[in-house]
């Protein structure tokens, strides 16, 4: 059986009087089906019975992109660019990532995912790039260029890295679509590649488990605009299959 995979969802409004949609982009459906594994959409449920008995079926967690974390989660005042919360979202992937590494299921953070690990594990943010980093650099290029495969920067990657290992290179183009980076990095992790201006765009678990968090988009690039990536999806969708393992040799 192929792993399965949970996808964290946003909630999305598109007309005033309809409820609420709960969902995500095709891209992260697409990397983890060519890599081999079983996505399944997972909304932000508020009971925490309820996210605790859809975890416990899961073989690996991938954290979404997606709009802010609410700074009280990590004991910040709201900066006055601090763009969209989503409380219920928080509420449901703040504990996904805790369970997740305590356990040592296979963890993939992206964008916004690689913040809420951070957090979620005690790490703080920037809540606005342009105004509390002095930087020249556009992290929000792709968005504004409304480009998910414009390669808006490059990213230099830790030599010894998990992800350095995997892309198979020290330094890569990278698209980015993001006002928020991590600041304080969380104990449990540890950062692994960096922007030009010292932003971090990426991080990993200092545990044997496969926990990673990276700032760009790469399910949308790992199509034809760098099949490098491929190599990330596929080897986090392994780990989810050998997490399994031991499981259905006791059943």
């Amino acid at each position: 059986m192929k792993p399965l995979i949970g996808i964290s969802c946003g909630t999305f409004h598109d007309r005033s009087w309809c409820p609420p949609s709960y969902g995500h982009r095709q891209t992260y459906v697409d990397a983890i089906l060519r890599a081999g594994g079983a996505p399944m959409l997972i909304p932000p449920v508020s009971d925490e019975l309820t996210l605790r008995a859809l975890y416990e079926r899961l073989d690996g967690v991938l954290l979404a992109g997606g709009g802010d974390i609410a700074p009280s989660h990590y004991g910040d005042e709201p900066h006055a660019r601090l763009g969209l919360v989503d409380p219920q979202r928080d509420g449901a992937e703040l504990p996904l990532a805790r369970w997740a590494v305590a356990d040592g299921k296979p963890l993939l953070g992206i964008c916004r995912g690689v913040q809420v690990l951070n957090v979620a594990l005690g790490g703080t943010l920037y809540q606005d790039i342009p105004s509390q980093i002095d930087t020249e650099l556009h992290h929000n290029l792709s968005y504004e260029r409304e480009d998910w495969t414009h390669m808006a920067h490059e990213m230099r990657i830790a030599e010894g890295s998990r992800l350095r290992k995997l892309l198979g290179a020290e330094r890569m183009a990278i698209n980015s679509l993001h006002h928020q980076s991590v600041r304080e990095i969380a104990p449990g992790l540890r950062a692994v590649a960096w922007a030009p201006d010292g932003v971090i765009e990426a991080l990993e678990g200092t545990g044997e488990s496969f926990v990673v968090g990276v700032q760009c988009h790469p399910e949308a690039l790992q199509g034809s605009a760098d099949p490098r990536w491929r190599a990330v999806f596929a080897a986090f969708v392994a780990s989810c299959a050998t997490h399994r393992q031991p499981a259905s040799l006791a059943a």
